[in-house]
Formats: structure tokens, C-alpha cells, sequence
């Protein structure tokens, strides 16, 4: 005869504690394509700039408290039971989504700049704790590697920056226009120092100490030529270089103007403007880049003059565009 009572259904069986660390890394690297892609979400209210910004710092500091918890009680022995690390993965996971749900109410016409800097910063927050996670159910508990791992995990260094973030989109143009200026300015002194230094003797005489039984008889070595040819800059190299320097010298110079125009000039309400400016000045850095790499020995004339030839292109468009930019912020 069957009993009239059914037996309880079995509680579920949880997981390991690192176990479910792995999991909760996996969930929110699952999150990450959808921040990426994601929009705004749509709203009938004013957007109150001030009361978003209050949301996202808090946001962080929950995010940030979340990681704190975690980390202390995953870096000593006994490691928590299954239960209580459930409850920790669940705080967890629930502070991240959280501060997504927060970004989604930049709206677009706040302006692009700006969502792309706050995009990035969730991505950053949520790619450090998904690290974060990892590391803790990784590395064995207690371990100076473990230590060195977490004291320098992204997922701090991303909630502590939320309060210096720009506020506006001229904020943020300005942020990103002088990012653009200083990779700018680094790459001009980098090919600066590599022309002062550039010695086409350089290194022979030590190559000549140290491998004198092998060389004896090159000829080169006997003629008192260098044979580290790949090493350094032929004349025909070097004549190459002096457009290349002046090249990146106007860039950085149209740089440094229109982010003065911008400082000096540009209005905040001007949202859409500003994204512009940030567009075109976004696409010198990359052709800047490629020119310095493209000029160290042993070079490639024909890819330093496509890369020239580029950064003159680049070069032309922001003169023309500085030149709109004085008219509209004058």
C-alpha cells in the first residue's frame, strides 16, 4: 500500500565553493557581449544628470564592497561552506547587474563620447571581478601569488575611478582629445630619441668583442662596415624620416588647437559636434602609430609612404574640421 504522505523532494545538491567561483566567472563573462552591444534604455523622464552619476558611484562602492567580502573570506582557511558561498556569488552577481542596470540610463543623447567612457568603465568592472573570481578559485588560498594577483585586480582600480569620470559630453570630448594629444606627443619624442640615437656604427664594436672568432673574416667587419645592416637606418632611410617627424609634428599641433577650441569654446549642449571632434581625432592616433612603427629599421619605404600618405589625408581633414570647429564655437 502506498504511503499517503510523499516523500520531500531532496534539497539540490550545491557545488564546491571554487566550484561555484568558476561558475559565477563564466556568468559574467556572459555579460560582457550584451554591455557591449546594449542601448539605452528607453524613457519617458527628463534624464537628471546629477541623480545618475549619484546611482553609478554608489553602485560601484557596492560592487567594490561585494569584491572586498569576497576576497577576505576566500583568502583564509576554512573556505566558507556551499551554502554560504551561494550567498556570496548571489550578492555578487547581483551588485554587477546592478551597476549595468545603472549605465543603461545614459541615454544617447547625452552624447556618444561620453557612453563609450561609461560603457568602458562597466566592461572594465565587470571583466575585474569575472578576474577576480578566477583568481580566488584558482590560485591556491594564502599563496604570495594569490596576494599579488588580488591587490592589483582591475575591479578596485575601475570602481575607485567612477567619481574622477567626465560628466558631460565636452567633458568627456576633452578627456578623450587629450588622451589622443599625449599618445600623440609620446610617439613624436619616441622617433625624436630614436633619430638622435640612431648611430650606424652603433653595437659594432661590441658585436665585434663578442664574436670576434666567428667574424674575423667577414668581409664587411675588414672594410670596417657594419654588418648589422637590419640594425640601422640607411641615408635613403633617413631622408624618409624628416617628412615622417614633421607629419606627426602637425598632427599633435592640430591636436593641441582643437582641444583648445573645445576647452575654450565648446558648449555642452553641443552634443553632437563634440562626437564629431572625437571621431576625427580618434582616427589620427592609429595612422600616427603605424608611421613610428613603420619607420624603425630595417624599413619598408613603401609602407612608410602608404602611412604618410594616410596621416597627410588625416592631417587635411582636421585642418578643414578645425576650421568648421572656429566658425561654429566662435
Amino acid at each position: 500500500m502506498a504511503s499517503a504522505t510523499a516523500p520531500a523532494a531532496a534539497a539540490p545538491t550545491l557545488a564546491p565553493p571554487l566550484q561555484q567561483l568558476r561558475h559565477l566567472a563564466e556568468e559574467l563573462r556572459l555579460l560582457l557581449p550584451r554591455v557591449r552591444v546594449g542601448e539605452a534604455q528607453e524613457t519617458t523622464e527628463e534624464f537628471n544628470r546629477e541623480m545618475f552619476w549619484r546611482r553609478l558611484n554608489e553602485a560601484a562602492v557596492t560592487v567594490s564592497r561585494e569584491a572586498t567580502t569576497l576576497t577576505t573570506v576566500f583568502s583564509q582557511l576554512p573556505l566558507p561552506s556551499p551554502q554560504e558561498t551561494q550567498k556570496f556569488c548571489e550578492q555578487v552577481h547581483a551588485a554587477i547587474k546592478a551597476f549595468i542596470a545603472v549605465y543603461y540610463l545614459l541615454p544617447k543623447d547625452q552624447g556618444i563620447t561620453l557612453r563609450k567612457l561609461v560603457r568602458g568603465a562597466t566592461l572594465d568592472i565587470v571583466d575585474g571581478m569575472a578576474q577576480l573570481m578566477e583568481v580566488l578559485s584558482i590560485t591556491p588560498t594564502q599563496s604570495p601569488e594569490n596576494n599579488d594577483l588580488i591587490s592589483y585586480n582591475s575591479v578596485w582600480v575601475a570602481c575607485q575611478q567612477m567619481p574622477q569620470m567626465p560628466r558631460d559630453n565636452k567633458a568627456a570630448a576633452l578627456w578623450m582629445l587629450t588622451k589622443n594629444v599625449d599618445f600623440v606627443k609620446d610617439a613624436h619624442e619616441e622617433m625624436e630619441q630614436a633619430v638622435e640615437e640612431c648611430d650606424p656604427y652603433s653595437g659594432l664594436l661590441n658585436d665585434t668583442d663578442e664574436n670576434i672568432s666567428d667574424n674575423h673574416n667577414d668581409e664587411d667587419d675588414v672594410l670596417g662596415f657594419p654588418s648589422n645592416q637590419d640594425l640601422y637606418w640607411s641615408e635613403d632611410d633617413q631622408e624618409l624620416i624628416i617628412p615622417c617627424l614633421a607629419l606627426v609634428r602637425a598632427s599633435k599641433a592640430c591636436l593641441k588647437k582643437i582641444r583648445i577650441l573645445v576647452a575654450e569654446n565648446g558648449k555642452k549642449d553641443q552634443v553632437a559636434q563634440l562626437d564629431d571632434i572625437v571621431d576625427i581625432s580618434d582616427e589620427i592616433s592609429p595612422s600616427v602609430d603605424d608611421l613610428a612603427l613603420s619607420i624603425y629599421p630595417p624599413m619598408c619605404h613603401l609602407t612608410v609612404r602608404i602611412n604618410v600618405s594616410t596621416g597627410f589625408e588625416g592631417i587635411a581633414l582636421m585642418s578643414a574640421f578645425k576650421m568648421e570647429l572656429e566658425c561654429l564655437l566662435d
